[in-house]
Protein backbone atom coordinates (compact mmCIF):
# COMPACT_ATOMS: atom_id res chain seq x y z
CA UNK A 1 0.00 0.00 0.00
CA UNK A 2 1.46 3.20 -1.20
CA UNK A 3 1.94 5.75 1.65
CA UNK A 4 1.00 9.76 1.39
CA UNK A 5 4.03 12.15 1.59
CA UNK A 6 4.85 13.39 4.90
CA UNK A 7 4.61 16.87 5.80
CA UNK A 8 3.48 17.15 9.29
CA UNK A 9 5.60 15.09 11.51
CA UNK A 10 4.59 14.23 15.51
CA UNK A 11 7.27 13.57 18.17
CA UNK A 12 7.10 12.43 21.58
CA UNK A 13 9.68 10.56 24.43
CA UNK A 14 7.90 7.71 26.65
CA UNK A 15 8.61 6.44 29.05
CA UNK A 16 11.60 7.06 31.53
CA UNK A 17 13.62 9.98 30.65
CA UNK A 18 17.70 9.28 29.96
CA UNK A 19 20.62 11.06 28.06
CA UNK A 20 19.95 11.92 24.92
CA UNK A 21 16.74 12.15 24.53
CA UNK A 22 16.81 16.08 23.34
CA UNK A 23 20.03 14.86 20.57
CA UNK A 24 17.48 12.89 18.99
CA UNK A 25 14.57 14.96 19.30
CA UNK A 26 17.18 17.43 17.73
CA UNK A 27 18.35 15.63 15.23
CA UNK A 28 14.92 14.47 13.81
CA UNK A 29 13.61 18.05 14.08
CA UNK A 30 16.13 19.93 12.12
CA UNK A 31 16.58 16.95 9.67
CA UNK A 32 12.96 16.79 8.30
CA UNK A 33 12.65 21.07 8.37
CA UNK A 34 15.77 21.52 6.61
CA UNK A 35 16.61 18.94 4.59
CA UNK A 36 12.63 17.86 3.29
CA UNK A 37 10.73 20.98 4.77
CA UNK A 38 8.34 19.02 7.08
CA UNK A 39 6.47 20.91 9.72
CA UNK A 40 6.99 19.34 13.15
CA UNK A 41 5.03 18.90 16.52
CA UNK A 42 6.48 17.82 19.63
CA UNK A 43 4.39 15.47 21.99
CA UNK A 44 4.14 16.84 25.44
CA UNK A 45 4.58 14.12 27.82
CA UNK A 46 4.79 11.25 26.04
CA UNK A 47 1.36 9.76 25.00
CA UNK A 48 -0.41 11.66 27.82
CA UNK A 49 0.20 14.68 25.69
CA UNK A 50 -1.50 12.73 22.74
CA UNK A 51 -4.42 11.61 24.99
CA UNK A 52 -4.75 15.12 26.40
CA UNK A 53 -4.26 17.02 23.05
CA UNK A 54 -0.82 18.92 24.11
CA UNK A 55 0.70 19.27 20.86
CA UNK A 56 2.67 22.33 19.67
CA UNK A 57 4.92 22.67 16.74
CA UNK A 58 8.26 22.81 17.19
CA UNK A 59 10.28 25.57 15.04
CA UNK A 60 14.30 24.89 14.47
CA UNK A 61 14.63 27.48 17.20
CA UNK A 62 13.69 25.25 19.88
CA UNK A 63 15.64 22.42 19.04
CA UNK A 64 18.49 24.61 18.86
CA UNK A 65 21.29 24.50 21.65
CA UNK A 66 19.81 21.73 23.30
CA UNK A 67 21.77 18.15 22.37
CA UNK A 68 24.39 19.34 25.69
CA UNK A 69 21.16 18.58 27.65
CA UNK A 70 19.76 15.42 29.67
CA UNK A 71 16.07 14.71 29.83
CA UNK A 72 13.29 15.81 27.38
CA UNK A 73 12.46 19.63 26.66
CA UNK A 74 9.42 17.67 25.31
CA UNK A 75 8.52 15.69 29.22
CA UNK A 76 7.55 12.13 29.89
CA UNK A 77 5.29 9.67 30.94
CA UNK A 78 5.87 6.32 32.06
CA UNK A 79 2.00 5.89 33.41
CA UNK A 80 0.10 6.89 29.93
CA UNK A 81 -0.48 3.74 28.24
CA UNK A 82 -4.07 4.73 25.57
CA UNK A 83 -5.36 1.31 25.61
CA UNK A 84 -5.22 1.04 29.57
CA UNK A 85 -5.62 4.45 30.63
CA UNK A 86 -6.44 4.92 34.40
CA UNK A 87 -9.73 7.32 34.92
CA UNK A 88 -10.15 6.60 38.65
CA UNK A 89 -10.86 4.05 41.33
CA UNK A 90 -14.31 1.71 41.83
CA UNK A 91 -15.59 1.73 45.56
CA UNK A 92 -13.23 -1.13 45.85
CA UNK A 93 -10.26 1.27 45.89
CA UNK A 94 -8.87 -0.40 42.54
CA UNK A 95 -7.86 1.45 39.52
CA UNK A 96 -10.20 1.89 36.39
CA UNK A 97 -9.17 1.79 33.16
CA UNK A 98 -10.28 3.10 29.58
CA UNK A 99 -8.87 2.61 26.36
CA UNK A 100 -8.61 6.14 25.06
CA UNK A 101 -7.08 4.95 21.82
CA UNK A 102 -9.80 7.03 20.07
CA UNK A 103 -9.29 10.24 21.43
CA UNK A 104 -5.43 10.08 20.59
CA UNK A 105 -6.41 8.77 16.96
CA UNK A 106 -8.84 12.31 16.79
CA UNK A 107 -6.12 14.08 18.10
CA UNK A 108 -3.73 12.86 15.02
CA UNK A 109 -6.56 13.91 12.81
CA UNK A 110 -7.23 17.05 14.18
CA UNK A 111 -3.30 18.58 13.75
CA UNK A 112 -3.22 16.20 10.48
CA UNK A 113 -0.26 14.61 11.35
CA UNK A 114 1.03 12.23 8.89
CA UNK A 115 3.59 9.95 10.76
CA UNK A 116 4.73 9.51 14.64
CA UNK A 117 8.51 9.92 15.52
CA UNK A 118 7.92 7.56 18.57
CA UNK A 119 10.81 7.68 21.27
CA UNK A 120 11.49 5.13 23.68
CA UNK A 121 11.98 1.69 25.20
CA UNK A 122 9.81 -1.43 25.32
CA UNK A 123 6.43 -0.19 26.17
CA UNK A 124 6.41 2.68 24.14
CA UNK A 125 6.86 0.37 20.80
CA UNK A 126 4.45 -2.11 22.36
CA UNK A 127 2.25 1.12 22.75
CA UNK A 128 2.68 1.73 19.08
CA UNK A 129 0.26 -1.14 17.73
CA UNK A 130 -2.81 0.20 18.36
CA UNK A 131 -1.80 3.15 15.90
CA UNK A 132 -0.05 0.79 13.50
CA UNK A 133 -3.20 -1.33 13.69
CA UNK A 134 -5.07 2.04 12.87
CA UNK A 135 -3.05 2.80 9.67
CA UNK A 136 -0.17 5.48 11.55
CA UNK A 137 3.01 5.55 10.53
CA UNK A 138 5.08 4.58 13.54
CA UNK A 139 8.68 4.97 13.32
CA UNK A 140 10.40 3.80 16.98
CA UNK A 141 13.70 5.18 18.08
CA UNK A 142 15.20 2.60 20.61
CA UNK A 143 15.68 4.46 24.46
CA UNK A 144 16.53 3.01 27.44
CA UNK A 145 19.40 3.34 30.04
CA UNK A 146 18.44 -0.63 30.66
CA UNK A 147 19.80 -1.58 27.13
CA UNK A 148 17.21 -3.74 27.00
CA UNK A 149 15.38 -3.60 23.98
CA UNK A 150 15.27 -6.13 21.68
CA UNK A 151 16.71 -6.32 17.84
CA UNK A 152 19.43 -3.32 18.40
CA UNK A 153 23.23 -3.85 20.29
CA UNK A 154 22.81 -0.99 22.12
CA UNK A 155 20.60 1.96 22.95
CA UNK A 156 21.15 5.54 23.24
CA UNK A 157 21.18 6.58 27.26
CA UNK A 158 23.28 3.40 28.00
CA UNK A 159 26.57 4.46 27.81
CA UNK A 160 25.92 7.53 29.64
CA UNK A 161 24.18 6.06 32.19
CA UNK A 162 26.85 3.33 32.63
CA UNK A 163 29.51 6.26 32.70
CA UNK A 164 27.76 7.52 35.90
CA UNK A 165 27.43 4.54 37.65
CA UNK A 166 31.17 3.61 37.11
CA UNK A 167 31.96 7.06 38.60
CA UNK A 168 30.01 6.63 41.38
CA UNK A 169 31.63 3.11 42.31
CA UNK A 170 35.01 4.92 42.04
CA UNK A 171 34.85 6.76 44.24
CA UNK A 172 32.97 3.95 46.62
CA UNK A 173 36.81 2.30 46.58
CA UNK A 174 38.64 4.63 48.68
CA UNK A 175 36.02 5.15 51.62
CA UNK A 176 35.65 1.16 51.33
CA UNK A 177 39.84 0.36 51.33
CA UNK A 178 39.67 3.10 54.08
CA UNK A 179 37.14 1.55 56.65
CA UNK A 180 37.77 -1.92 55.14
CA UNK A 181 34.24 -2.66 54.32
CA UNK A 182 31.90 -4.12 52.01
CA UNK A 183 30.76 -1.71 50.06
CA UNK A 184 27.63 -2.64 47.63
CA UNK A 185 26.40 -0.50 44.84
CA UNK A 186 22.89 -0.72 43.84
CA UNK A 187 22.09 0.13 40.27
CA UNK A 188 19.27 0.27 37.91
CA UNK A 189 17.86 -2.73 35.14
CA UNK A 190 15.31 -4.02 35.81
CA UNK A 191 15.40 -7.67 34.84
CA UNK A 192 18.39 -7.07 32.36
CA UNK A 193 21.85 -6.83 33.97
CA UNK A 194 23.46 -4.43 31.50
CA UNK A 195 24.58 -1.30 33.28
CA UNK A 196 25.49 -3.81 36.11
CA UNK A 197 27.80 -6.05 34.17
CA UNK A 198 29.63 -2.87 31.91
CA UNK A 199 29.92 -0.29 35.07
CA UNK A 200 31.24 -3.31 37.20
CA UNK A 201 33.65 -4.20 34.87
CA UNK A 202 34.58 -0.57 34.55
CA UNK A 203 35.34 0.17 37.98
CA UNK A 204 36.94 -3.48 38.63
CA UNK A 205 34.28 -4.49 40.81
CA UNK A 206 34.98 -7.65 42.97
CA UNK A 207 31.85 -9.07 42.78
CA UNK A 208 29.19 -8.12 40.14
CA UNK A 209 25.70 -9.30 40.31
CA UNK A 210 23.29 -9.42 37.63
CA UNK A 211 19.48 -10.98 37.46
CA UNK A 212 20.53 -13.31 35.02
CA UNK A 213 22.76 -15.44 37.49
CA UNK A 214 21.29 -16.01 41.15
CA UNK A 215 23.87 -15.39 43.07
CA UNK A 216 25.29 -17.88 46.54
CA UNK A 217 25.54 -16.03 49.45
CA UNK A 218 28.09 -18.18 50.47
CA UNK A 219 30.11 -17.70 47.18
CA UNK A 220 29.94 -14.34 48.05
CA UNK A 221 31.08 -14.73 51.93
CA UNK A 222 33.67 -16.83 50.25
CA UNK A 223 35.07 -14.73 48.28
CA UNK A 224 35.08 -11.68 50.84
CA UNK A 225 36.72 -13.54 53.51
CA UNK A 226 39.06 -14.82 50.61
CA UNK A 227 40.08 -11.37 49.54
CA UNK A 228 41.00 -10.40 53.46
CA UNK A 229 43.01 -13.13 53.91
CA UNK A 230 45.20 -11.87 51.07
CA UNK A 231 45.58 -8.45 52.05
CA UNK A 232 42.11 -7.19 50.39
CA UNK A 233 40.41 -5.73 53.56
CA UNK A 234 37.74 -4.75 51.65
CA UNK A 235 35.25 -5.72 48.37
CA UNK A 236 33.11 -3.82 46.66
CA UNK A 237 30.40 -5.27 45.19
CA UNK A 238 27.82 -4.11 41.96
CA UNK A 239 24.20 -5.27 42.10
CA UNK A 240 21.27 -5.04 39.52
CA UNK A 241 18.17 -3.96 41.42
CA UNK A 242 16.90 -7.29 40.17
CA UNK A 243 19.41 -9.51 41.39
CA UNK A 244 18.08 -12.31 43.20
CA UNK A 245 19.97 -14.89 45.45
CA UNK A 246 19.60 -18.77 44.14
CA UNK A 247 16.18 -20.01 44.67
CA UNK A 248 14.60 -16.29 45.58
CA UNK A 249 12.75 -13.46 44.12
CA UNK A 250 14.38 -9.81 43.46
CA UNK A 251 13.44 -7.44 45.75
CA UNK A 252 10.10 -5.31 45.22
CA UNK A 253 10.18 -1.77 46.60
CA UNK A 254 6.37 -1.02 45.13
CA UNK A 255 3.61 -1.78 43.52
CA UNK A 256 2.08 0.86 41.03
CA UNK A 257 -1.27 -0.61 39.81
CA UNK A 258 -1.99 2.57 37.54
CA UNK A 259 1.34 2.17 35.75
CA UNK A 260 1.56 -0.31 32.82
CA UNK A 261 5.13 -1.80 34.77
CA UNK A 262 3.31 -1.58 38.07
CA UNK A 263 6.34 -3.97 39.78
CA UNK A 264 8.94 -1.35 41.13
CA UNK A 265 12.17 -3.23 41.96
CA UNK A 266 15.12 -1.78 44.72
CA UNK A 267 16.36 -2.85 47.93
CA UNK A 268 18.65 -5.77 47.22
CA UNK A 269 21.28 -3.91 47.88
CA UNK A 270 20.41 -3.34 51.35
CA UNK A 271 19.51 -6.99 52.09
CA UNK A 272 22.52 -8.53 50.65
CA UNK A 273 24.30 -6.17 53.12
CA UNK A 274 22.91 -6.93 56.04
CA UNK A 275 23.08 -11.16 54.92
CA UNK A 276 27.13 -10.32 54.23
CA UNK A 277 27.78 -8.67 57.77
CA UNK A 278 25.55 -11.45 59.54
CA UNK A 279 27.36 -14.03 57.45
CA UNK A 280 31.15 -12.76 57.72
CA UNK A 281 31.26 -10.14 60.43
CA UNK A 282 32.96 -7.56 57.84
CA UNK A 283 30.91 -4.03 57.66
CA UNK A 284 29.09 -3.66 54.82
CA UNK A 285 27.41 -0.82 53.26
CA UNK A 286 25.19 -0.31 50.43
CA UNK A 287 24.15 2.66 48.15
CA UNK A 288 21.39 2.96 46.06
CA UNK A 289 22.35 5.12 42.85
CA UNK A 290 18.88 5.03 41.33
CA UNK A 291 17.92 7.88 39.31
CA UNK A 292 20.88 9.45 39.49
CA UNK A 293 21.95 7.35 36.42
CA UNK A 294 19.33 9.10 33.97
CA UNK A 295 19.80 12.38 34.36
CA UNK A 296 22.57 14.72 33.45
CA UNK A 297 24.53 15.22 30.44
CA UNK A 298 25.14 12.95 27.54
CA UNK A 299 28.24 11.82 26.99
CA UNK A 300 29.45 12.54 23.12
CA UNK A 301 28.83 8.69 22.39
CA UNK A 302 25.31 9.19 23.26
CA UNK A 303 25.26 12.60 21.55
CA UNK A 304 26.31 10.90 18.41
CA UNK A 305 24.54 8.39 18.25
CA UNK A 306 20.94 9.93 18.74
CA UNK A 307 21.93 12.32 16.06
CA UNK A 308 22.59 8.99 13.72
CA UNK A 309 19.36 7.69 15.13
CA UNK A 310 17.54 10.51 14.33
CA UNK A 311 18.58 11.21 11.00
CA UNK A 312 18.17 7.45 10.03
CA UNK A 313 13.95 8.18 11.38
CA UNK A 314 13.20 11.20 9.18
CA UNK A 315 15.25 9.13 5.77
CA UNK A 316 13.11 6.06 6.63
CA UNK A 317 9.86 8.16 6.77
CA UNK A 318 11.12 10.07 3.68
CA UNK A 319 11.47 6.80 1.69
CA UNK A 320 8.40 5.57 2.10
CA UNK A 321 8.96 3.06 4.74
CA UNK A 322 6.46 2.26 7.53
CA UNK A 323 6.29 0.96 11.03
CA UNK A 324 9.81 0.71 11.34
CA UNK A 325 12.15 0.99 14.27
CA UNK A 326 15.90 2.32 14.39
CA UNK A 327 18.68 0.01 15.25
CA UNK A 328 22.16 -0.34 15.77
CA UNK A 329 23.75 -3.70 14.52
CA UNK A 330 27.42 -4.72 14.13
CA UNK A 331 27.85 -0.68 14.54
CA UNK A 332 26.02 -0.06 11.82
CA UNK A 333 22.53 1.96 11.96
CA UNK A 334 19.65 0.56 10.38
CA UNK A 335 15.90 -0.49 11.06
CA UNK A 336 13.38 -3.43 11.84
CA UNK A 337 10.11 -3.93 12.24
CA UNK A 338 8.83 -2.37 15.18
CA UNK A 339 6.09 -4.75 15.30
CA UNK A 340 9.09 -7.25 16.57
CA UNK A 341 10.08 -5.64 19.42
CA UNK A 342 7.07 -5.69 21.13
CA UNK A 343 6.80 -7.42 24.85
CA UNK A 344 10.32 -8.47 24.20
CA UNK A 345 13.14 -7.36 26.84
CA UNK A 346 16.80 -8.60 25.45
CA UNK A 347 18.29 -10.10 28.41
CA UNK A 348 22.51 -10.55 29.34
CA UNK A 349 23.21 -13.75 28.16
CA UNK A 350 25.25 -15.58 30.50
CA UNK A 351 27.95 -16.89 28.09
CA UNK A 352 28.47 -12.82 27.20
CA UNK A 353 31.92 -12.28 26.23
CA UNK A 354 32.02 -9.14 29.15
CA UNK A 355 31.33 -11.78 31.17
CA UNK A 356 34.22 -14.20 30.71
CA UNK A 357 36.77 -11.71 30.15
CA UNK A 358 35.65 -9.79 34.08
CA UNK A 359 36.02 -13.86 35.36
CA UNK A 360 39.37 -14.32 33.41
CA UNK A 361 40.38 -11.14 35.82
CA UNK A 362 39.35 -12.59 39.05
CA UNK A 363 35.23 -10.98 39.15
CA UNK A 364 33.17 -12.86 41.32
CA UNK A 365 29.55 -13.21 39.93
CA UNK A 366 27.82 -15.13 42.87
CA UNK A 367 28.11 -18.76 41.43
Amino acid sequence: MATRPVRRLGILTGGGDCPGLNAVIRAVAKTAIYQHEIEVFGIEDGFLGLIENRIRRLHSADVSNIITLGGTILGSSNKADPARFPTGYNEAGEPVFKDVTGDCLRHIEEHKLDALCLIGGDGTMTGAQPFIDAGINCIGLPKTIDNDLEGTDITFGFSTAVQTATEAIDRVHTTAQSHHRVMIVEVMGRNAGWIALYAGAASGSDVILLPEIPYSLEAICDFARFRGKHGKRFSIVCIAEGAKPEGGRPVVSRIDPTSPDPIRLGGIGERLADDIERCTGIETRAIVLGHVIRGGTPIAFDRVLGTRFGYHAVHLLTTGATSRMVVMRNGEVTDIDIRAVANKQRLVPRDHQLIEAAKSVGTCFGE
